[in-house]
């Protein structure tokens, strides 16, 4: 159970990770990982939240930069899930 959870949370982890580099807010990864991949919201949140704190820096300037963007649109998000969860699943055939 330990050794699938814990790849269970790394693929979690990877997927917020995505999700930062496409500017996304927390509330909309939460949205999209549960639509696309089944993530339960509080999972999604509570690795987020993990992550803030081992890198409140980059956080920090993250915050700053959302309130500064457009928010995506629901097809642009649902496209980009889309991707992302396609490009996972090609990386762990490998």
């Amino acid at each position: 159970m330990g050794d699938s959870s814990a790849s269970y949370i790394h693929l979690v982890q990877h997927l917020i990770e995505k999700c930062l580099i496409f500017h996304m807010s927390k509330e909309e990864c939460m949205e999209a990982l549960s639509k696309h991949a089944n993530i339960t919201p509080v999972i999604t949140s509570t690795v987020w939240n993990e992550l803030e704190k081992e890198n409140k820096e980059f956080f920090e300037a993250y915050a700053v930069s959302q309130n500064k963007k457009d928010q995506m649109s629901e097809e642009e998000t649902s496209q980009l899930i889309q991707k992302i969860i396609s490009d996972t699943s090609k990386d762990s055939d490998d």
